[in-house]
C-alpha cells in the first residue's frame, strides 16, 4: 500500500538564476493547488514562500523555503513536496543541500535572459547530485522573449538534450496559451479567472505548420533514446500513441538524458498548470530513484542499501537546521526508508549520541503543521535535537548507515564585528552561533593574533543579511570593520628539510627527529594535506606518523607569509629517529609543527587571492567605460557578446578585492542602466607588489594591538 502511495509522491524544487521568476512560479502553485487562495506578489513583499523580513524588503529569496500541496492528474491524486531555494550566488548553499534531498527539479529560464552565470551553476549543482529536470521558460510575455533560443542555449551553454514539449501561441504582449505537442492540441489561459482555468482548442491554422515540425523534432529526440519508438519513427510516426510518447519521454528524463522543456509566464498565470501535470508525469517518484546507498560505521567499508519502503529500517538525512523564535532549533530531514514518529528516539553516527524527537512537522513555509509521522519518500521537520548538524544521517541503533554528507564552498570574504556595548557580548556570540550552525558557508573565528571576531561567508550581500538577522532576531547592535578578502598561501617548490625537537627538563624530556620533503601537492590532487609515509625500517615507529600528519594539519591553518590558510602541501616524511623513553606522539606532533614553518618559509610561498566569474550586461555606448574600468580592477575580459535586447554582456575574471563596492560603481558610470552577477571561480597568485601590501596590512593590524 506505501509503495502504491509512493509513486503518487514528487519531491521537485524550483532552481534558477536570480530574477527568472522562481518565487513567482511556486506562488501560482500554490494558489492552483488550493493550498493558498490569493496569489502573493515578490514585488509587493507578500509571497508566502518568501517570509523573511529581509526576503520581503529586497524581493529576493535567502533561505529555502519547503512546503506540502497537491494536484490532480489524469484522476489521480498526487502529493507535491516543493521546495524553492534562492537565485543569488551568496545563498547558493541552500541551492546545494536541497539538490542533496530531492528527487526532481524545475529548471526556470528567463525567456528574455536565458541561461544566465547562476543558471549553469545550479544546473552543474543538479548534474552533481544527478537529479533528473524539466526546463520551464518563464516571463515569455517580457518584451525580447524568445522561447526558441532559450532551447538552443540549454543545448549549446549547458550541454543538456532540451526537448520541447510545447511551443508558445504568440510571445511577448501577443503571449496567450501554448501548443501541447504530445496531444497536439492548443491549450489558452482565461485572463478573467487568474489562469485558474483555460480552454483546450485546435491548434490555430498559421501555427500548425511549425507545430507539426516541432512535434517531428520531439519525435526524433525521444526515439533516439528509446528503440521501439525509432522503429515504429521510422515506418510510420503516425501509429505512435500519446501514452508510447509519455513512456518514452519519462523514461529518458528519469535518465537524465533528455530534458522537456516547456513555456509560460507565471506573473500573468499562464503556463503553470500544464508544468505541474509535466512534474507528475516526467520527474521521478521516490520509488524511481535507485535505492540509497550508505555505509555502515561500524564497517569502515560494508556498504548499506535501503530500499524507500516503509517497513525498512529508519533511514533520515539531515539537511537544513533552522532556528524558529517559537519552537526552537529547527531541524529539515528527508526520509529515505522506514518512518519517524514524533516521540521516538533515532540514533546520529557522527556524534554516536541517540536523541529525541519530540515533535514532527509538515512545513508551509515557516509555519509548522504537527504531524503523527513522517515516512519513507516524505520531507518534515523536528525539534527536540540537542546535538545535530546540517549533513548528519539519522538511522536506527540497532541498523546503523551513514549517507554522504555534502561539501560546502569556503567563504570568501570576512569582516570584523563587535557589539556596540558591553552589555551585548554574550547576545552576539549566542547570535553568531545559530547563525553559524544554520549556514554551513558562514564562518566564525576569533583571529588569534588581533583577538578580533571575523565573521565570513559568501559575499557583501551575504554578511549584509547575517549582520540585519543579528539586529532583528537576536537584537544585537554591531560595529562592523571593512571588509576582509579571505586571501591563502601556497608554496611553489619542492624542499628537503631536517626538523629535530629536543626539550629536557628534570625527568622524561621531548624528542623528535624527522627527514622530509615539503612542496606542492601532486596534479589532480583534490584534498588540502597529500601526506605520503616513506619511512624505511622503523627509524620513526608506526604509531608516531598519523601524529606528524596531525601537526602539520594543525600548522596548514596559519601559512608563513601573513597566518593566512595553506591551501594545499604534499608532504613526504623519509626517515628520522627516536629516542625509547623521551619520545612520544606530543613531540612528533610538536616537531610537525616547527618544521612546517622552517620548510614553507624555504619552499617560495605565494599568496592567492579569490577571483570571481562576472558577468556584466550593459548598453552598447557604456561598453567602454564598462571594460577600462575592469582593467583598472585587475580584471581580465574573457569575452563579449550580444545579448538579444541589443545590450553586450561583457564576461570577465576579477579579484574580488577589486569589486567591493563594484554595483554601486557600475551604476554610476552607466547611468543605472546596467546589471552585474558574479560567482566564484578560483584561487589565482597574488603579483609580488600587491602580496607585499596584503602581507604588512596583516602585520600592522597585529602591531596595532
Amino acid at each position: 500500500m506505501a509503495k502504491k502511495n509512493l509513486h503518487y509522491t514528487r519531491n521537485i524544487g524550483i532552481m534558477a538564476h536570480i530574477d527568472a521568476g522562481k518565487t513567482t512560479t511556486s506562488e501560482r502553485i500554490l494558489f492552483y493547488t488550493g493550498l493558498t487562495h490569493k496569489i502573493g506578489e515578490t514585488h509587493d513583499g507578500t509571497a508566502t514562500m518568501d517570509w523573511m523580513a529581509q526576503e520581503q524588503e529586497r524581493g529576493i529569496t535567502i533561505t529555502s523555503a519547503a512546503t506540502t500541496t497537491w494536484w490532480n492528474y489524469k484522476g489521480d491524486k498526487y502529493k507535491i513536496n516543493l521546495i524553492d531555494t534562492p537565485g543569488h550566488v551568496d545563498f547558493t548553499v541552500e541551492v546545494e543541500r536541497s539538490l542533496r534531498i530531492l528527487d526532481g527539479a524545475v529548471a526556470t529560464f528567463c525567456a528574455v535572459g536565458g541561461v544566465e552565470p547562476q543558471s549553469e551553476t545550479v544546473w552543474r549543482q543538479a548534474d552533481k547530485y544527478k537529479v533528473p529536470r524539466i526546463g520551464y521558460v518563464n516571463k515569455m510575455d517580457r518584451s525580447g522573449a524568445d522561447f526558441y533560443e532559450v532551447v538552443r542555449q540549454v543545448k549549446e551553454v549547458l550541454g543538456a538534450t532540451p526537448c520541447p514539449i510545447q511551443i508558445p501561441i504568440g510571445a511577448e504582449e501577443t503571449f496567450k496559451g501554448v501548443v501541447d505537442l504530445i496531444q497536439m492540441k492548443a491549450i489558452v489561459w482565461h485572463d478573467e479567472t487568474m489562469g485558474a482555468e483555460y480552454a483546450v482548442e485546435e491548434i490555430p491554422d498559421n501555427l500548425k505548420d511549425e507545430a507539426q515540425e516541432w512535434r517531428d523534432k520531439m519525435l526524433e529526440t525521444i526515439a533516439e533514446f528509446d528503440d521501439v519508438l525509432m522503429e515504429k519513427y521510422f515506418e510510420d510516426p503516425s501509429t505512435i500513441t500519446v501514452e508510447e510518447i509519455k513512456d518514452a519521454l519519462r523514461k529518458a528524463t528519469l535518465s537524465m538524458k533528455i530534458n522537456p522543456m516547456l513555456c509560460g509566464s507565471s506573473f500573468k498565470n499562464k503556463g503553470v498548470q500544464t508544468m505541474l501535470d509535466a512534474v507528475c508525469a516526467y520527474l521521478p517518484s521516490p520509488v524511481d530513484t535507485p535505492e540509497i546507498e550508505g555505509r555502515d560505521p561500524r564497517f569502515e567499508d560494508k556498504v548499506v542499501v535501503r530500499k524507500p519502503e516503509e517497513e525498512e529500517s529508519l533511514c533520515a538525512l539531515a539537511f537544513k537546521i533552522a532556528t524558529d523564535p517559537y519552537v526552537g532549533r529547527l531541524c529539515y530531514f528527508r526520509v529515505y526508508s522506514g518512518s519517524l514518529p514524533a516521540g521516538s528516539y533515532v540514533y546520529n553516527p557522527r556524534s554516536d549520541k541517540k536523541e529525541r524527537i519530540s515533535r514532527i512537522f509538515q512545513m508551509h513555509s515557516n509555519k509548522q503543521n504537527p504531524v503523527e509521522v513522517i515516512t519513507a519518500g516524505d520531507i518534515g521537520a523536528g525539534v527536540g535535537f540537542k546535538d545535530i548538524r546540517t549533513g548528519d544521517t539519522l538511522c536506527a541503533e540497532d541498523a546503523p548507515i551513514v549517507l554522504e554528507s555534502m561539501d560546502f564552498p569556503d567563504p570568501v570574504i570576512g569582516i570584523a564585528v563587535e557589539p556596540k556595548s558591553q552589555a551585548d557580548i554574550d547576545k552576539l556570540g549566542i547570535g553568531l552561533a545559530k547563525l553559524a550552525e544554520e549556514d554551513p558557508t558562514f564562518t566564525v573565528k576569533t583571529d588569534e593574533q588581533s583577538g578580533q571576531t571575523v565573521i565570513s561567508g559568501m559575499g557583501e550581500l551575504h554578511l549584509e543579511i547575517i549582520i540585519d538577522r543579528l539586529k532583528r532576531e537576536f537584537k544585537v547592535e554591531c560595529n562592523q570593520g571593512r571588509p576582509q578578502v579571505s586571501y591563502k598561501e601556497a608554496i611553489t617548490q619542492v624542499v628537503d628539510h631536517r626538523e629535530t625537537y629536543k626539550k629536557q627538563t628534570g625527568g622524561r624530556g621531548k624528542y623528535a627527529d624527522m627527514v622530509l620533503k615539503v612542496g606542492p601537492v601532486d596534479e589532480g590532487f583534490a584534498g588540502a594535506l597529500q601526506f605520503v609515509d616513506e619511512v624505511k625500517g622503523g627509524n620513526i615507529p608506526k604509531e608516531y606518523i598519523p601524529s606528524i600528519q596531525k601537526g602539520f594539519q594543525a600548522a596548514m591553518r596559519n601559512g608563513v607569509l601573513a597566518g593566512f590558510p595553506v591551501d594545499q602541501l604534499k608532504v613526504v616524511v623519509v626517515d628520522g629517529s627516536y629516542h625509547p623513553v623521551d619520545s612520544d606522539q606530543l613531540s612528533f606532533e610538536i616537531c610537525a609543527q616547527l618544521a612546517f614553518k622552517s620548510a614553507c618559509a624555504k619552499a617560495r610561498p605565494v599568496l592567492l587571492e579569490p577571483i570571481m566569474k562576472l558577468e556584466v550586461v550593459t548598453p552598447e555606448e557604456s561598453m567602454g567605460d564598462v571594460i577600462g574600468d575592469l582593467n583598472k580592477r585587475r580584471g581580465q575580459v574573457e569575452g563579449m557578446e550580444s545579448s538579444r535586447t541589443g545590450a553586450r554582456i561583457v564576461k570577465a575574471k576579477v579579484p574580488l578585492s577589486e569589486l567591493f563596492g563594484y554595483v554601486t560603481a557600475l551604476r554610476t558610470i552607466t547611468s543605472g542602466r546596467a546589471t552585474s552577477s558574479m560567482e566564484f571561480s578560483h584561487y589565482s597568485e597574488v603579483s609580488t607588489s600587491i602580496a607585499k601590501a596584503v602581507v604588512e596590512e596583516a602585520k600592522g593590524r597585529v602591531e596595532l594591538l
